[in-house]
């Protein structure tokens, strides 16, 4: 019988364990649906506005946690960048914003230029934007590649070593492969330019 009476209190206690952790959970984490909030900076330009169908907000932390989220960012109040993630984590009173999965970055005036990678985080305070892990830019007629990369506010973005640039064809057909240590792609000129300062840059034909 004594048994039978330490395994219905262990039953009862493992109960009890568990109801607090969700009243708990309750307490501190909100459920928001159909989120919708628009960021701006001290002097009331609009920075930002971020979307997402099913979120969470920690009172703890004070902090957004977001999924399926579509960020649009403003320059001169004027919309420049259309961003969509898997996930999206806002904090530090809305200063901090981390994207991660399948992160699909996109120019509102040339939605034919794509970039992607794994992880995109932005401080608000720093006018650039740092990409982690197969970061890929990608329009009708080159490819560049790299596992980090940064984009500014110039419309400049700088890929890290090593680096991959592939020309195409009109059949969208590697033709023309670069490798240097870094490379600089502008979206206002279309242009890009390499710098490699330890080794030369290597380029490859394909026939």
């Amino acid at each position: 019988m004594n048994k039978i009476y330490k395994i219905i209190l262990l039953i009862s206690l493992l109960i009890s364990g568990c109801k607090s952790t969700v009243i708990e959970d309750k307490k501190f984490n909100q459920s928001i649906d159909s989120f919708n909030m628009n960021i701006y900076s001290n002097n009331g330009t609009k920075l930002f506005s971020i979307k997402s169908p099913y979120s969470s907000y920690n009172k703890l932390k004070s902090n957004f946690n977001l999924k399926n989220s579509t960020i649009i960012f403003f320059k001169d109040n004027l919309p420049e960048y259309i961003i969509n993630s898997d996930k999206s984590n806002l904090s530090n009173s809305n200063k901090l914003l981390e994207l991660n999965g399948n992160v699909l970055i996109k120019k509102v005036l040339n939605q034919n230029a794509v970039l992607t990678t794994n992880s995109f985080t932005w401080n608000i305070e720093d006018s650039k934007y740092l990409l982690i892990g197969d970061v890929e830019f990608e329009n009708d007629s080159i490819s560049l590649k790299s596992n980090k990369a940064i984009l500014n506010n110039n419309s400049e973005i700088e890929f890290f070593n090593p680096v991959k640039y592939i020309i195409k064809n009109k059949n969208k057909k590697d033709i023309y492969e670069i490798n240097s240590e870094n490379a600089y792609y502008n979206f206002k000129t279309k242009s890009v330019r390499f710098g490699s300062y330890k080794k030369r840059v290597r380029s490859k034909i394909y026939f």
